[in-house]
């Protein structure tokens, strides 16, 4: 679709606007090259925020990408991520991380997979390895990146999506007929014949017809077909191409038809107008209800090109708005190397932010979600970003970091949402002062209560967060959820060619929290739907979102940090389906299960 010179006019002003305004108010404090100067660590605690407990879970497995080939391919980049799935039901997260692959044949050009396994949490921080249990040990694994959970049929019980080289796999989790439970390779009874390479994926009702539909992210056509030479240094030292080197893949939008079988509907939806025009590398993605009129819309980080925000229109139609939102680029107008993402309500605005990883001298983008939809005169509401990196102390971690795994993570439980970040190069030999393996990030949100959204801001506090964030890696996946159930949220890592890390949120601070899960009828995921909770004289707002992160899939569960709050007073539901309901003080410091047309909360989990 040709875009016209009003839709260009209009997308240069956002752009330009918020980035006037950002120097204008901080400009001064700023390094040569844009940033703020970075934050002075404390000395840790006594305690740290995270505790590395992978020694103790027993789980001993590494993403390995097949590099010791030689051969520098793109694919090697990429790394793998981490599912969060509670899988038999007992109350407990347990943890499905991917494998990787390798190059096998006398060329080793025959590109190959690495097993990947799942792990049971057995409680007390220790887990069990199941792989054999369920039935994924006889699976003939292809090169895999990423995972998405979804209990796709509604019947009660959360199915696994694995993404990757040349193809997808789709497990249905059923009886094993010796009371657990086991996976089954349903991928090709679905329809889901996916043969181009994928990285993220998302599961939502997009439609509004009960059943979640799947978006998959695809990368570029990289093949051993279209693998030239590349190299960054002087010296020309070989190494990983960029992604600007290969064209984009379209993406594909299948429609879950309630049978267990999917359609195909990418054309007819509209997601491969933006694609016609060669955009798409998408690397992360995250859906949620951006403009507030209820219906799920997509967003993708897109590598070396204009991140997409695609509106829901209703009946599985889309319009691609990223440039025109303001949440495509930077405030230069800048195209970045976009891989993580997450969004969320980090400003107490009761909107959807968004916030993307991005490259080596870029700056992590925070795009805060500024649309005021009472007024828009359109027919359908729109949306509208401004960029709030720099003025939201983002930027002041500098710029040698290559970001992948995010997450919007209230850590202390305060009530406001901070920020996690894992970081790792994709090239083998980094031009300096950029460095292979890099330390992750914790960014603490210091909203008080009275802060204007504008007003918010972050700080780089790794340097408390536990010796895990002292030490570098080639971090990609990130996992977040409460593996404890002690309201606390702990992270799952998958990095390049190391163990996969647990880490415990060990924080003791005397915070109170409510947890909720939501069931949806017949939707049981519930993707879309937004809680409303009275705190005090404050309303939180959460979203129950589809994907996120990267290439990784998380807790279902919502958790408020309530402070030093004791009780909590009304709590509004808006599920997928417009339905509104309504739960009164909540008893703190436990989950509650929350279904739709019910309206007696049952305990669950403490």
């Amino acid at each position: 679709m040709k875009r016209s010179s009003r839709y260009w006019l209009t997308a240069a002003i956002i752009a330009v606007i918020p980035a006037g305004l950002a120097w204008l108010v901080i400009g001064c404090s700023r390094h040569g090259d844009g940033t703020a100067p970075a934050a002075e660590h404390t000395a840790p605690p006594s305690k740290p925020i995270f505790s590395d407990r992978t020694a103790d879970t027993g789980i001993e497995f590494s993403f390995r990408n097949g590099q010791e080939a030689g051969h520098l391919a793109i694919m090697e980049s990429l790394g793998g991520g981490a599912g969060l799935i509670d899988y038999d039901g007992d109350g407990l997260l347990d943890i499905f991380v991917t494998g990787g692959g390798y190059y096998d044949g006398p060329d080793k050009k025959t590109i190959k997979g690495h097993p990947c396994k799942l792990y049971k949490n057995l409680g007390n921080w220790k887990f069990k390895d199941v792989t054999a249990e369920v039935g994924l040990d006889k699976f003939d694994w292809f090169y895999t990146h990423g995972c998405a959970v979804a209990d796709y049929d509604n019947d009660g019980w959360p199915d696994l999506l694995i993404t990757g080289w040349g193809r997808v796999a789709l497990f249905h989790n059923e009886p094993d007929g010796k009371g657990g439970r086991r996976f089954v390779d349903v991928t090709k009874k679905a329809g889901l014949n996916d043969a181009l390479w994928s990285t993220s994926a998302a599961w939502a009702d997009l439609d509004g017809d009960g059943f979640p539909d799947l978006y998959i992210c695809h990368y570029v056509d990289w093949s051993f077909k279209k693998h030239p030479p590349c190299h960054y240094k002087a010296d020309k030292t070989p190494d990983v191409c960029p992604p600007k080197t290969f064209d984009a893949l379209p993406h594909v939008l299948y429609h879950n038809n309630g049978n267990g079988t999917f359609t195909d509907v990418s054309k007819e939806s509209g997601i491969l107008e933006a694609h016609a025009l060669k955009e798409g590398k998408a690397l992360g993605i995250v859906i949620a209800d951006f403009n507030g009129d209820g219906l799920p819309d997509i967003y993708l980080a897109d590598d070396e090109m204009d991140n997409l925000l695609y509106l829901n229109r209703g009946h599985m139609r889309f319009q691609e708005v990223g440039v025109l939102s303001g949440s495509a680029e930077d405030d230069n107008g800048q195209k970045n190397g976009s891989m993580g993402v997450d969004a969320a309500d980090y400003d107490g605005s009761g909107r959807t932010s968004i916030f993307v990883t991005n490259y080596q001298n870029e700056v992590h983008a925070l795009y805060r979600n500024v649309a005021n939809t009472s007024w828009w005169p359109w027919e359908f509401p729109s949306a509208q970003f401004v960029y709030a990196s720099r003025r939201a102390g983002v930027a002041a971690i500098g710029l040698n970091y290559v970001g992948f795994g995010t997450g919007f993570i209230d850590y202390d439980l305060d009530g406001t949402l901070d920020l996690f970040i894992t970081n790792g190069h994709v090239i083998r030999f980094p031009i300096p002062p950029a460095e292979l393996l890099q330390r992750p990030v914790l960014l603490r949100n210091l909203r008080k209560p009275g802060d204007k959204p504008y007003e918010v801001r972050f700080q780089d506090i790794s340097g408390e967060a536990g010796s895990f964030f002292q030490t570098k890696h080639m971090g990609r996946g990130a996992a977040f959820g409460d593996l404890d159930n002690d309201g606390r949220t702990d992270i799952v890592i998958s990095s390049v060619n190391e163990p996969v890390v647990v880490l415990q949120n060990t924080l003791e601070n005397g915070n109170h929290w409510l947890g909720i899960r939501l069931v949806g009828n017949p939707y049981r995921d519930a993707v879309g739907a937004k809680l409303f909770l009275e705190v005090g004289d404050q309303k939180l707002m959460r979203e129950i979102k589809g994907g996120g992160s990267y290439l990784s899939a998380h807790d279902p569960r919502v958790v408020f940090g309530l402070g030093a709050q004791q009780k909590v007073g009304n709590l509004t539901v808006r599920w997928p389906s417009g339905r509104m309901q309504s739960w009164d003080n909540l008893g703190i410091d436990r989950y509650w299960r929350l279904e739709e047309g019910k309206a007696e909360p049952k305990p669950s989990v403490k």
